[in-house]
């Protein structure tokens, strides 16, 4: 029971990093404890992290996640993630995450080895766990009127007074042609307490032809450096084996109704 509480909430972070990136260009925040700065970090939220449906456009990588903090004691926190991600010419997508980072931070814990397909021709989305070799299968909610729209490159924040956009044209990045731009977001000395000034300086490189961020650093002095990146970048088809359940597994439906009767049996946590 307690495993497959945990399998819930991993496929609740999923879901919600399937959207892209949380507020400020960070991770999606799953479930208490499951991101942010909480004991559980789950870096896998990121901009490269298939959202509106895209075909014709196919491609493999590893989306690497560095984070890099200094503390006010000169202490250094450095921390890496990676994603291999699939795409096919349907749209389908493929997401294997890795959860060393989660196993290292529950100690005597053993993470499962995970895969999230979402086949968008089917309308279902699965989540598979390649050592029990069972499934999980969920049907994806029918996009609302006008959602299915590629992904979009990265736009400047409201506050334009403190924000300065610049255009760093287009170069070729892990090997596809890319777009930058530079974000620099200056915070008022005063504004959150502040005796000086602070500047946060994003940078992205977005694919037109891919349709999603390839690359993207974030400087911010409160939280340190974010370096997120494609690696590996193929853009010939993946096998389709990938985006099936395979014929060994066991699949269960959740239902709507699910994860609240697993929080009211105390296998999830509350939110």
């Amino acid at each position: 029971m307690l495993k497959q509480g945990l399998l819930l909430v991993l496929i609740g972070v999923a879901a919600a990093s399937a959207q892209g990136p949380g507020p400020r260009g960070g991770p999606g925040m799953g479930p208490r404890g499951m991101g942010g700065n909480g004991p559980l970090q789950f870096l896998g939220a990121e901009p490269g992290q298939p959202g509106a449906v895209v075909t014709g456009a196919p491609y493999s990588a590893e989306a690497v996640t560095d984070i890099n903090r200094t503390l006010p004691d000169g202490n250094k926190i450095h921390q890496t993630n990676t994603t291999r991600i699939y795409r096919d010419t349907q749209g389908r997508t493929r997401r294997e995450p890795e959860l060393s980072a989660l196993s290292s931070a529950a100690p005597g814990s053993t993470m499962p080895s995970l895969a999230f397909v979402d086949d968008p021709v089917a309308g279902v989305r699965y989540a598979l766990d390649l050592t029990d070799h069972t499934a999980t299968k969920m049907t994806l909610p029918a996009p609302p009127a006008g959602a299915a729209r590629p992904n979009r490159p990265p736009r400047a924040p409201a506050d334009s007074a403190n924000t300065k956009v610049e255009s760093l044209g287009r170069q070729l990045v892990n090997g596809v042609p890319a777009d930058g731009t530079r974000t620099t977001i200056t915070i008022p000395a005063g504004q959150i307490g502040n005796a000086q000034p602070i500047q946060i300086v994003s940078e992205t490189w977005y694919s037109p032809d891919l349709q999603l961020t390839v690359l993207s650093r974030r400087s911010d002095p409160r939280s340190g450096d974010r370096v997120y990146q494609l690696n590996n970048l193929s853009r010939a088809e993946p096998p389709s084996t990938l985006f099936v359940v395979p014929a060994d597994f066991k699949v269960t439906e959740r239902t709507p109704g699910m994860r609240m009767r697993m929080r009211n049996r105390g296998a999830l946590p509350p939110q």
